[in-house]
């Protein structure tokens, strides 16, 4: 497996979402639907990521890891386990309900899948927020008190953000993204998300939606105040370090050069802007702004930066 692996987009419907893929990301979307979420990258028994390249073309992801596991993620990965990131665009047109993710500690007795993310803020209109944490001194009390009075805003530490800005979320974090960003999404494999309060709003069948208070307030990190970003800079940096993956920025000026060595680990490189061109399998290949893909275990890669290109590399997956 000497090739970068490119998957198929699986667009989401959401009550949050828009169209604004088409017009930041150039993709052609479903007519006619509110798409919130493109799942770039998924291995997971519901959802298929399938690949569109080179000799893997047409087989899903779990296929060819079944079939090259040591090719793909290296000598040691067990065929049947999933690959164990999943990469997400969110378009958020809405604020996002306020949620929480179940801590390792609490998932089983909850029968749920931690979840640690890590937000990368392509874009923001003027005055987008994240809501990430609590605020500093807030109490289970105070927490259970505002969910009946209808006050959360006043128990979540809300701060502003930029084009260039992220955050690492981890399971046990409340959090929700307001309105006018958009949002590369990368996470844990896991799709179990509790809904501790929604606004007031209703889902796209006009009726509210379901939430999830006692698993959210067993799952709640009590002890996580006003957690700070990572700003926006045009510079290589490690913006997140977590247990799960870790996440490398990479900026290159235009006509910059960056390179992967073969039989290190497997990686995922995402470009959130500019365009590269890659050296390594059987032809080149051109990556544009949004496209995220997979550089197997076996792959010696080259890339040089056709224009001035900012690169996330996730690596260190457990």
């Amino acid at each position: 497996m000497h090739e970068l692996i490119r998957l198929k987009p699986l667009y989401q419907d959401r009550v949050w979402g828009g169209r604004g893929l088409e017009t930041s990301l150039g993709r052609t979307l479903p007519a006619g639907r509110p798409i919130g979420e493109s799942w770039e990258i998924v291995d997971r028994p519901e959802a298929q990521s399938m690949i569109v390249s080179g000799t893997e073309n047409g087989r899903s992801l779990r296929q060819a890891i079944l079939e090259n596991s040591a090719g793909i993620m290296g000598p040691r990965w067990p065929a049947s386990r999933p690959f164990p990131i999943l990469v997400k665009w969110l378009d958020c047109r809405e604020r996002l309900s306020l949620q929480v993710h179940p801590p390792a500690a609490v998932a089983p007795e909850l029968k749920g899948e931690p979840k640690t993310e890590n937000w990368y803020i392509a874009e923001a209109a003027p005055g987008s927020h994240l809501i990430v944490g609590l605020k500093r001194g807030v109490t289970r009390s105070q927490f259970e008190d505002a969910i009946q009075t209808l006050t959360l805003d006043e128990c979540v530490h809300r701060f502003p953000v930029s084009a260039g800005d992220s955050i690492l979320v981890r399971s046990g974090q409340v959090h929700a993204i307001d309105g006018g960003n958009l949002i590369l999404e990368i996470q844990q494999n896991s799709d179990t998300t509790y809904r501790v309060y929604d606004w007031g709003r209703v889902g796209l069948d006009g009726k509210p939606r379901q939430m999830h208070v006692e698993q959210s307030l067993k799952s709640i990190l009590w002890d996580d105040f006003e957690p700070s970003p990572v700003r926006g800079e045009n510079k290589v940096a490690l913006i997140a370090d977590a247990p799960e993956f870790r996440i490398r920025r990479v900026p290159l000026a235009a006509g910059a050069q960056f390179s992967v060595n073969a039989g290190e680990e497997a990686r995922i490189l995402s470009v959130v802007t500019g365009t590269l061109r890659c050296r390594g399998g059987k032809r080149d290949e051109v990556l544009s702004r949004g496209d995220n893909v997979i550089l197997p275990y076996q792959g010696a890669f080259n890339f040089s930066a056709e224009q001035a290109a900012m690169l996330l590399i996730t690596e260190k997956f457990s």
